[in-house]
């Protein structure tokens, strides 16, 4: 079977929820991603073993006058892959001290 690999933006969500961000209003919130990118990620994310879902129960979102939300937890399969795919993407596993600084491509003149 091949292996597959994380996106960028797959490996930013997975990693949010790695990091406690469990429902999809708190990742978009975190990541600064869209929901249209969110949700299907996280589908394809619990589709691929990485994360699992559970719906909290019905009394507590209307308790809260909500809608019911749906919290991700990360699997240990999807550990490994965030493991691989942060070396893939040095960047995210780098102290925000460390990251290179980066000048404009144009400054004004």
């Amino acid at each position: 079977m091949a292996k597959s690999y994380l996106s960028f933006s797959a490996t930013v969500i997975l990693q949010a929820v790695a990091n406690g961000y469990q429902y999809g209003f708190d990742i978009m919130d975190m990541t600064g991603l869209p929901g249209g990118t969110v949700y299907p990620a996280l589908r394809r994310l619990e589709d691929m073993g990485h994360v699992t879902s559970n719906w909290e129960k019905h009394e507590i979102a209307q308790r809260e006058l909500r809608p019911p939300r749906k919290y991700y937890e990360v699997t240990d399969v999807g550990d490994e892959a965030l493991a691989e795919a942060v070396r893939r993407y040095r960047l995210l596993g780098q102290p925000p001290h460390r990251m290179r600084q980066t000048k404009p491509s144009r400054e004004k003149a």
